[in-house]
């Protein structure tokens, strides 16, 4: 998770270093987005967010298409290399994961309603009911033993060999995608919004959030990690060439557990807040404007959007909401800068026009009175010609607004 994280955040930086990112920032930018994807899958989903931005950051269609190519070759780069290497040296195949399609089972089986879902006869053991996979949840229904996947061994009495159900587990999850998409979505929904808690709770089947938090003991996972024992943590240790016995330093942990429980965390309304701060400063863009912020929004808010939905379509898990916590706060600085600064050019624009509409009504009384008439335009011809006057001033004031801030970028 801390290398996933640190490949992200390079990234974002490497795109954003500059006002307009030059060819080998977009290069080492791509490679270090590229490179979170072997690290964990759904960084594969970063391309979206940053090919956009890139698109949008350049100036001319022959750069943006130069930097989009260039960019795309740059991430694909390590995600290929890292699947040759699987499919030549490792011998897993030419892929990242081998578990996309259990988890995509573990998803739909938990979002299916299998008694009204038209599946094979031979699929039926493979759908959980409401009750198993409310108590297991997308996690159990993969791990478990006690997960119907792992239960139903159907045997092949000409064989004499227990049948692979992998591919019926695939089939299966595809009949609930076309059956019953509204349910799959809804569930998705659900586990997308937990992050927006107040307070870090395990709501029923959802990956003990206690997992990752300190305890008053040195922890165990059997039978991997058992406290006697061949499994046992020594014993492991010495297998692993690690010195010393298991233990805990009780000071330490008791403060560390104490901090983590009690307010130790981001709440999730500051992620929301962050969230939505900018996705405004996302449609603060305007072309003929600097719109740097509102383009760091747009890349920021889009990577967080990318990881953090992107696990939440398989399982949700407190761990997987961890890029959460480098991304969220940092896109709602750069949406309040931007939407700050949006609505001052507003009011400042609106204050442009009240002074030419009192220029326009200055300038035609003095007519007025020099030509011994009256006023020749009426109140609506007098706002048009001030909208003009401010428009053509807040022309003048953008494109020198632009041009300095192109002198002034690295």
């Amino acid at each position: 998770d801390v290398l996933f994280e640190t490949l992200l955040v390079a990234g974002i930086v490497l795109l954003l270093w500059q006002r307009r990112p030059g060819l080998f920032l977009i290069i080492l930018g791509g490679l270090a987005l590229g490179a979170s994807a072997p690290v964990r899958q759904v960084g594969e989903a970063l391309i979206a967010p940053a090919l956009i931005y890139v698109v949008f950051a350049t100036q001319g269609w022959w750069r943006r298409v130069l930097h989009g190519a260039v960019l795309t070759a740059c991430f694909a780069l390590p995600i290929v290399g890292y699947m040759s290497y699987s499919a030549v040296i490792m011998q897993y195949g030419f892929e990242l994961s081998n578990m996309g399609n259990a988890y995509l089972y573990g998803r739909a089986a938990h979002a299916a309603d299998c008694a009204t879902l038209k599946i094979p006869a031979v699929e039926r053991p493979l759908c959980p009911s409401a009750s198993v996979s409310a108590s297991l949840g997308v996690d159990g229904l993969v791990n478990a033993p006690e997960s119907p996947r792992v239960q139903y061994e159907p045997v092949n009495v000409y064989l004499g060999q227990v049948v692979d159900t992998n591919p019926w587990q695939k089939d299966l999850a595809y009949h609930v995608l076309r059956q019953q998409p509204l349910r799959v979505a809804g569930d998705i929904a659900d586990d997308s919004v937990k992050i927006f808690a107040l307070t870090r709770n395990t709501e029923q089947g959802d990956t003990p959030i206690s997992r990752w938090q300190f305890q008053f003991g040195y922890p165990y996972y059997p039978p991997g990690l058992t406290k006697h024992g061949y499994n046992s943590a020594n014993k492991v240790f010495v297998r692993a060439g690690g010195g010393g016995h298991a233990r805990v330093h009780w000071k330490a942990d008791i403060a560390l557990r104490y901090y983590q429980l009690h307010g130790g965390y981001t709440p999730g309304p500051v992620f929301l807040f962050g969230l939505l701060a900018g996705i405004g400063g996302i449609f603060t863009f305007r072309r003929r404007r600097d719109s740097s912020p509102a383009l760091a929004c747009l890349l920021i808010t889009g990577c967080a959007v990318a990881v953090l939905l992107g696990a939440d379509l398989y399982e949700f898990s407190w761990r997987y909401q961890l890029p959460a916590l480098v991304t969220l706060p940092v896109a709602g600085a750069f949406g309040v800068t931007a939407l700050v600064g949006f609505f001052r050019a507003r009011a400042q624009a609106q204050g442009s026009m009240a002074e030419a509409v009192g220029a326009v009504e200055a300038v035609e009384s003095v007519g007025a009175v020099v030509s011994g008439g009256s006023a020749a335009r009426g109140p609506a011809a007098r706002e048009r010609a001030a909208r003009e006057s401010a428009g053509e001033v807040g022309d003048a004031a953008d494109e020198l607004a632009v041009a300095g801030s192109e002198q002034a970028a690295p």
